[in-house]
């Protein structure tokens, strides 16, 4: 099977979110030529900011996997995912994440997120919210707790 269906799912999604109030961004995972699940930008709708299209997606997906690793699956977006979105993609572990529109059809209808694609090769400095380290006495403790714990699942 081709990429295209499920691109065409994608943007499906995406244009039926517009008509029911939401942004304009749709997503499907599929393993193994199979669609395990789906999802919709549900910012405004879920008055979440992290609830892109691809991340709702990821979410509904592990949870139908019982897993939190993607493995084996294609992530299919209606537009190139942003940079929260790709990392969400990199963490899950997906093997590929195939897009439709880019960043620049993005801009263009009114998503531009030139400046979080660029954040990162600036310096912190010039980050418009501040994000400090603050060293504290027991700022390991977690990591700690976490390799003494011989029942831990790693990921």
């Amino acid at each position: 099977m081709t990429d295209a269906p499920w691109l065409e799912r994608a943007i499906a999604l995406a244009v039926d979110n517009v008509a029911a109030g939401g942004g304009p961004f749709g997503a499907v995972i599929v393993r193994d030529g199979v669609l395990v699940a789906d999802g919709q930008n549900r910012v405004t709708r879920d008055l979440d900011p992290t609830a892109h299209a691809e991340v709702v997606a990821i979410r509904r997906a592990c949870e139908a996997l019982g897993d939190f690793s993607l493995s084996g699956c294609t992530l299919y977006a209606s537009c190139e995912p942003c940079p929260l979105c790709l990392s969400a993609s990199l963490w899950a572990r997906v093997d590929r994440v195939v897009f439709a529109a880019d960043r620049y059809d993005a801009a263009r209808g009114g998503f531009d997120d030139e400046e979080f694609y660029e954040l990162f090769a600036r310096e912190r400095a010039t980050w418009p919210t501040p994000v400090e380290r603050t060293a504290h006495p027991e700022a390991f403790a977690p990591f700690d707790a976490w390799l003494g714990d011989a029942a831990r699942t790693p990921y």
